[in-house]
């Protein structure tokens, strides 16, 4: 990998007289030295409290606007690394296809005087997988009508037509599956959702992702309400060499918490913040407000922040889920789901379906327990795991 340049302005002392006179005749140049550490390397753990003083670390980048690809670049590798990653969705959503593997009995040997009861049952498979009685029926009218139509004309062809419908529908509506994570540093993305949905897991898997990637993470323990959710995190931080920021002082205010950690991620370089929240009911009003408070917080010390407010959603609950995010997004704007448990789940329909009803990306998905298995969401690769 190639180095990032740091730049590194060389200036002459001189008396002000001496200074003046030179100002009119001399310009400054501004040189570049290539970084001794390469953009893609490994960085030391430093643990500290939001309230210690950490031990000063060597920067690899300066914060400047010239720097924005770097999270560009950021963005489309983890991207990337879905296309190459292709099995495990695959296994991953192995109960849903389970569920939808009657549809190829079902279109084996079709004809066109099957077509009311194909589609009858067709329809029927795709509810039991949580695709939504509003999804379901757009897309069955939708094949109904082509079929009759002379359009589709073999079983292979409804096929087809059924998954590019389903295709179409993720990429019309939640097409920005990359992580949005702006120019300035550090970028900061919050986790939020309701108690046992996975969140600080999925933040410690996501830490592991882009670690891997050459960033420098710094998480901050926010979620301040659960005693064993400081610790949790901190076993990830030690898990995937990433630093952490924790509260000292118990009943400490999550927003204080978030508001430290970003501080300490603009004052020592990090690339990305990692904010855990609290979790917490959607019907519970005042601790909503409490994720207003953080947003505001973050948004004090950086200029944007967040850049990223990930909701986390149970796969589990299926359609239940729907709710949850639309109260959510009310409260904070949600940039984007992380769906997790769909490995343990044959509801993997509820993926398109939060798509559908909110317009909101799906970013990432759990498809197992391995520190590897947050998978970032590829729309062709989950059409192809669930219709195989």
């Amino acid at each position: 990998m190639l180095s990032t340049p740091s730049p590194s302005l060389h200036l002459t002392q001189f008396s002000l007289p001496r200074a003046i006179e030179m100002a009119s005749s001399t310009q400054f140049s501004l040189t570049f030295k290539p970084s001794p550490s390469p953009l893609f390397s490994n960085f030391p753990r430093t643990r500290f409290g939001p309230f210690t003083t950490a031990r000063p670390i060597a920067s690899r980048f300066k914060v400047l606007a010239s720097q924005t690809g770097f999270f560009t670049r950021l963005g489309r590798l983890i991207k990337e690394k879905a296309k190459s990653d292709v099995e495990k969705i695959f296994s991953g959503f192995s109960k849903t296809r389970d569920n939808l593997a009657v549809i190829d009995e079902l279109l084996l040997y079709w004809n066109l005087a099957d077509t009311d009861r194909v589609l009858d049952e067709l329809e029927e498979a795709l509810l039991v997988s949580d695709f939504g009685p509003r999804i379901t029926i757009k897309i069955v009218e939708r094949l109904r009508e082509d079929i009759l139509n002379g359009k589709l004309k073999s079983g292979s062809e409804i096929k087809d037509a059924l998954k590019k419908s389903v295709l179409d529908l993720l990429t019309s509506k939640g097409s920005n599956t990359e992580l949005r994570l702006g120019f300035r540093k550090p970028a900061v993305i919050m986790i939020v959702g309701v108690n046992g949905g996975g969140k600080t897991t999925s933040l410690g898997k996501l830490a592991y992702r882009l670690k891997n990637e050459g960033a420098k993470i710094l998480m901050a323990a926010g979620d301040t309400f659960r005693a064993a959710a400081s610790d949790q995190l901190e076993i990830w931080a030690e898990r995937t060499g990433c630093e952490i920021v924790v509260a000292e002082k118990e009943n400490a205010k999550a927003s204080s918490v978030l508001s430290q950690a970003v501080k300490r991620g603009k004052e020592q370089g990090f690339d990305v913040v990692l904010c855990d929240t609290s979790g917490r009911l959607h019907t519970n009003y005042s601790l909503m407000e409490e994720l207003i408070a953080c947003k505001k917080a973050v948004e004090k010390v950086v200029r944007g922040a967040p850049n990223e407010i990930l909701l986390v959603l149970d796969g589990n609950t299926g359609l239940n889920m729907l709710p949850q995010a639309r109260e959510f997004n009310e409260v904070v704007g949600i940039t984007g789901f992380i769906l997790t448990k769909l490995d343990g789940s044959a509801r993997g329909g509820c993926v398109v379906s939060v798509v559908d009803e909110l317009g909101i990306p799906v970013k990432f998905v759990g498809v197992g327990e391995g520190v590897e298995d947050l998978q970032p969401f590829d729309a062709e690769a989950f059409v192809n795991a669930i219709f195989s």
